[in-house]
Formats: structure tokens, sequence, C-alpha cells
């Protein structure tokens, strides 16, 4: 049996090639907002690539680094039941007790009654689930810092303002888009 050897497709073209070929196919192209909106697209897809190896290589999937950075950001004792938990993360109720089935069974957290209304379940991080949060943390801070290591700290407050400047125009423009409809994973 003889292995199967697979060519990588094309290379991606660089920046200047897209935005030349947008050119030459809509005339009314501003070249400026296509290298900005261009190379933003480029950076995001290629820091999630980043990201998604740093948790794989943790044993978490990004659905399951939401759910923890989510109970996280909730602070201390880091709680919250279900429903607030899909509704942060945009997410159906089945999608999220799916999700929260599956990392309870990975002990990164508990599902318990809550016990002043035993109706109400809370799902809390637990030490192990921190843990993983922390060590994730870690890894992204070193990337983040290797990725930023040509900006002098002027420039990088300055992008900094830029894209919050950017960030606020477009959820202005679509305040429905920070959540998911639909689950991902």
């Amino acid at each position: 049996m003889s292995e199967s050897t697979e060519e990588p497709g094309p290379a991606e073209p660089s920046l200047d090639e897209q935005i030349a070929a947008y050119q030459r196919e809509f005339r009314d192209l501003d070249p400026q907002v296509e290298q900005v909106v261009s190379a933003l697209g480029r950076l995001n897809r290629r820091m999630n690539v980043a990201y998604g190896r740093q948790l794989a290589a943790l044993g978490i999937s990004n659905a399951e680094w939401e759910v923890l950075k989510t109970l996280v950001l909730s602070g201390a004792p880091y709680r919250l039941g279900p429903g607030e938990l899909a509704k942060r993360l945009g997410l159906t109720p089945a999608a999220m007790t799916h999700r929260i089935d599956r990392m309870a069974g990975e002990g990164l957290v508990t599902r318990d009654r809550d016990e002043n209304n035993r109706v109400r379940v809370i799902v809390e991080l637990t030490d192990e689930g921190r843990a993983k949060w922390l060590e994730a943390m870690r890894m992204a801070t070193d990337f983040e810092e290797d990725l930023l290591q040509d900006l002098s700290g002027e420039e990088r407050g300055l992008l900094g303002e830029l894209l919050v400047r950017l960030l606020r125009r477009v959820e202005h423009a679509q305040p429905d888009a920070g959540g998911r409809l639909t689950d991902l994973d």
C-alpha cells in the first residue's frame, strides 16, 4: 500500500496581491481600507490557530476555554447557572448542557444543585479548571508579548486605542453580533 501524499493548496496571495486583484475587479475599492480590513482578518485567523494549538496542548478545546473564561470573569467563587452561561456565550441551552456535561466529565467544572434553591443548578469552576485557565493565560501572554515585541509602548497604546475605536463602531452598527446563536463545537 502506498502512502498518500497530498500537495498543499496554492499559497494565500500576499495582501498586496489580494488588494491588486480586488481593485482590478472592483474599481471603487479603497486600498487603504482593504489593507486594514484584510490584515485584521488574516491576523485574527492566525491568532485563533495559535491559541487553538495552545489549548490543544493543554487538552482543552476553544469551547471549553470560553466556559472557563466566563466563569473566571464572573468572579469568585466562579459560579454561574447554566442559563446565564449560555446567555453570556450566545449558546442555546441544549448546547450549553452538552458542553457542561463534557467539562464536568473532564473535571473542569462541577454541576450541583443550589443549596438555597434545589431547582436551580450551579456550574462551578474546579481547581483543575482554574489551573487550566491559568496555564492557558500564561501561554497566551507569552505569545502576545512575542507578537507585539516590535512595537514600542507608545505604538501599542495607539494601536490599542485605534482597534477599540473600530470595535466600538462595529458594536454600534451590529449590536447583536457579539454572541453565537448556534454551538460551533
